[in-house]
C-alpha cells in the first residue's frame, strides 16, 4: 500500500516533518511518501492563502506521476478535498475531517487547538462543510504562525494555554488543528489528561482502512467526474 501525503504549503522542512510523523503512524508494510506543491504560500494562515493552498495541491495532484493508493491532505481547515475527491480515483482524506471523525469515537464533544485566531473561522468552516462541527465545542489559536512551530518550548506552552481553555469549554477530547503540529498528540495528552488526536496520523490510519476494504470514492453525484472543459494552469 502506497499513500502519498500532501503539504498544503510550500515549505520543505514542513513536509519532511509530516512525513515523518505519517510514517510513524502508519502500519507495516505501507509505504508512504509525502510531496510539496511547487508553488503558493510558505505558509497557509488565512483565506487567501487557503484558496491558493488548494489550486496548488490540485496541481501538485494532477501531476504526480507515481502510484499511489490514497491521498493524505495535510492541511487543517485548508480547501481543495472536494476538488481533489473530484479529479482521483483513490480516496482522499482530509486531516481536519480524520481528526474530527476519530475525536467522536472518543468522547461526546471535542475541541481544536490550532495555529492563529485568524484561521478558526476556516476550520469551523470545514467541520461544517464535513458534517462534524455539531459535537464542537471550541476551536482556539494559540497566537503562534505555522512557521513558529519549531521552537518546541514556546509551542508547546502556547498549546497548552489554549487547549486548556478548550477543555474548560466542555472537550472531552482534543484535536490538534495544524499538521505542523504532528507528533505532540501523546505528550499534550499526558499534560492535559484527555485524548489529543493528531490529524496526521488519524487520516494515514483512515486511508489504510478504506484501502483495505477495497472502497473508493462514490461517483454518483457530489463526487462525479469533473466536466471535460479546457483548463488553464500556472505553467512552471
Amino acid at each position: 500500500m502506497r499513500i502519498l501525503v500532501t503539504n498544503c504549503n510550500t515549505t520543505e522542512a514542513m513536509t519532511k516533518e509530516i512525513e515523518a510523523g505519517a510514517r510513524a503512524a502508519a502500519s507495516a508494510g505501507t509505504e508512504v511518501f509525502a510531496r510539496t506543491p511547487s508553488w503558493g504560500p510558505e505558509s497557509a494562515e488565512g483565506w487567501l492563502d487557503s484558496f491558493l493552498s488548494a489550486a496548488a495541491v490540485l496541481d501538485l495532484l494532477r501531476n504526480i506521476d507515481e502510484p499511489f493508493d490514497a491521498v493524505v491532505m495535510a492541511g487543517f481547515g485548508e480547501h481543495g478535498r472536494e476538488g481533489a475527491r473530484e479529479l482521483l480515483d483513490v480516496p482522499v482524506v482530509d486531516i481536519t475531517e480524520a481528526a474530527a471523525h476519530l475525536a467522536g469515537l472518543l468522547g461526546r464533544r471535542y475541541g481544536v487547538v490550532t495555529t492563529l485566531d485568524r484561521t478558526c473561522g476556516l476550520i469551523e468552516d470545514s467541520l461544517h462543510s464535513a458534517g462534524v462541527d455539531r459535537n464542537c465545542v471550541a476551536v482556539a489559536g494559540a497566537g503562534l504562525g505555522v512557521l513558529e512551530l519549531g521552537d518546541e518550548a514556546r509551542t508547546e506552552a502556547a498549546l497548552l494555554t489554549a487547549a486548556r481553555r478548550v477543555r474548560d469549554s466542555g472537550a472531552e477530547v482534543l484535536v490538534l488543528g495544524c499538521a505542523g503540529m504532528t507528533g505532540l498528540d501523546r505528550r499534550m495528552s499526558a499534560l492535559l489528561d484527555v485524548p489529543v488526536v493528531d490529524g496526521v496520523a488519524a487520516a494515514v490510519r483512515l486511508a489504510e482502512s478504506l484501502v483495505a476494504l477495497g472502497l473508493h470514492t462514490s461517483r454518483a453525484g457530489s463526487y462525479a467526474r469533473p466536466l471535460d472543459k479546457h483548463r488553464q494552469w500556472p505553467s512552471g
